[in-house]
């Protein structure tokens, strides 16, 4: 009896493991920032990104207090805190204010700036910043990011501080060997939903080429 109770339990437990393993990618798969690879060394590649709208707000606080708050008001915005500021005709009533979703994006991005930081979803492609529906918090920034180039690495694991700032140190060493000007302070992407197993997260750390 115990036997097939444990059989249950590791049944139980191997359906769950399966499940994060599939879901994460799954949940994953949406819509990223367009962008060109003009040069790859290993995990190292220098990007030329297409422009791109994004949703901001800037917060104080560590870096992962900073990012699950952010991550929270930015998603409450694109769940559907906002409004399309336009009439849109029905039968009965007819509105003049209509709230709707828009579409999860990756990566979720982080900046330090100063002594906060700025977190950003990047919006999808299919909106300008006219057709964009307007945030109602007003901590929420819409900005609109001209072509830029970023050198960028690429890695798995946890977004641990300890992990980004090994590979943060990796990217500078890259930055300065190779003799490449920059400009700005480096930032975080994350791709994957926090239930992603930590070797299939896509994680980066970037800094923008001064050109």
């Amino acid at each position: 009896m115990k036997k097939k109770k444990w059989m249950i339990i590791v049944g139980i437990l191997g359906i769950i493991i399966i499940g994060a393993v599939l879901l994460g990618p799954v949940m994953s798969n949406v819509e990223n920032p367009s962008y060109e690879v003009i040069q790859s060394d290993k995990k190292i590649e220098i990007r030329k990104y297409q422009p791109m709208i994004v949703a901001q707000v800037e917060l104080e606080g560590n870096r992962k207090e900073a990012i699950q708050l952010g991550f929270r008001v930015l998603a409450d915005y694109i769940f559907g805190s906002n409004t399309t500021e336009k009439d849109i005709a029905m039968t009965a009533p007819v509105e003049q204010e209509s709230s709707q979703k828009i579409p999860m994006t990756a990566p979720v991005e982080q900046e330090l700036s100063g002594n906060s930081w700025k977190i950003r979803f990047v919006m999808p492609k299919k909106y300008t910043l006219e057709t964009l529906p307007k945030p109602k918090n007003p901590q929420i920034r819409i900005l609109e990011i001209p072509e830029q180039t970023y050198v960028v690495i690429r890695f798995s694991g946890t977004a641990s501080d300890r992990n980004i700032k090994v590979h943060e140190t990796e990217l500078m060493d890259y930055v300065k060997r190779e003799n490449i000007p920059t400009v700005g302070s480096t930032k975080y992407a994350f791709y994957n939903p926090p239930w992603t197993l930590p070797f299939l997260k896509r994680n980066e750390v970037m800094i923008q080429e001064k050109t």
